[in-house]
């Protein structure tokens, strides 16, 4: 058992990324997940020597947990200044949720070091996109028919679950690519869409969670080697607990500065954010 003041280091890092990711979350519409499961995952890999495979996948389970109140208090002070867009998201509610169920089983199953490849890859695409056409207006005029906005709800959801990012890393690119859409309101819809995001996906973590342990020896609560004191299937408490409220405290200054930057700054501040955590976690995939 590790000693208190050895883990202090880690306590320390996990404190300083929630008051970042909290303030990311309310200024750019995101969860926190671009810096909740690269952080997670160093500090698994790292710090408690678990394998990649396990670590990632611990990573981005744990990274949801951790975006519920993030993404909460994001929501609260996006929707009081009617910053989002209200019949975008009734349309792509009940695809999103499908989504979120979909990639959360396949990812339960089928995780590994291919989730940290995926990850990167996705992020580097999407800051690119911002950083380089921050000022360029939509290719579209409008949004495509119904069909294809179900598949980019779809796709958007059951992609964000299984890397862990809540959603709003996957929505702003895509629905920057249509013109007529206020950038900001993008930005708090894409908040309202990683709530859609973390919290059923938890739910069904913790689910399949509960049924794996059933199964396991008496006072075993995790498949995973060496995992931290205090996980319990793929979500670790202790991580989530250190890191949630200092999110929930900063993620509403990062909303109120969000209303005050133009939106072309908004993207490169975006692209800026992921790029250098998409590169990292490249590298360490590879």
């Amino acid at each position: 058992m590790d000693s208190f003041s050895s883990l202090l280091p880690v306590m320390a890092i996990l404190c300083v990324s929630g008051i970042a990711a909290g303030f990311v979350a309310g200024l750019l519409g995101l969860g926190g997940g671009i810096i909740f499961v690269p952080v997670y995952y160093f500090i698994f890999s790292d710090y408690f020597a678990m394998s990649q495979n396990e670590a990632i996948v611990l990573a981005t389970s744990t990274s949801l947990m951790t975006m519920i109140p993030t993404t909460m208090s994001s929501c609260i002070a996006h929707v009081r200044h009617d910053n989002y867009l209200w019949d975008l998201l009734k349309r792509w509610l009940p695809w999103l949720c499908a989504g979120v169920a979909g990639g959360k089983i396949f990812s339960h199953f089928f995780g590994g070091a291919w989730l940290s490849l995926l990850f990167s890859g996705i992020l580097l695409l999407a800051a690119c996109n911002l950083i380089f056409f921050s000022k360029a207006r939509g290719i579209f005029k409008s949004l495509p028919g119904n069909g294809l906005q179900a598949l980019m709800a779809f796709c958007i959801s059951g992609l964000s679950v299984m890397l862990g990012i809540g959603g709003g890393t996957l929505t702003v690119p895509p629905l920057s690519l249509f013109q007529g859409l206020d950038t900001k309101k993008v930005v708090g819809t894409a908040s309202i869409i990683g709530l859609i995001v973390c919290l059923p996906g938890t739910l069904i973590t913790l689910a399949m969670d509960i049924i794996d342990v059933m199964k396991m020896p008496e006072n075993v609560y995790t498949s995973l080697n060496n995992a931290p004191q205090l996980t319990f299937g793929h979500i670790c408490f202790p991580a989530v607990l250190c890191v949630a409220p200092f999110a929930i405290i900063t993620a509403p200054l990062g909303a109120k500065i969000n209303r005050l930057l133009p939106p072309h700054v908004i993207k490169i501040l975006f692209g800026v954010t992921v790029i250098f955590t998409s590169i990292k976690m490249l590298l360490s995939a590879i």
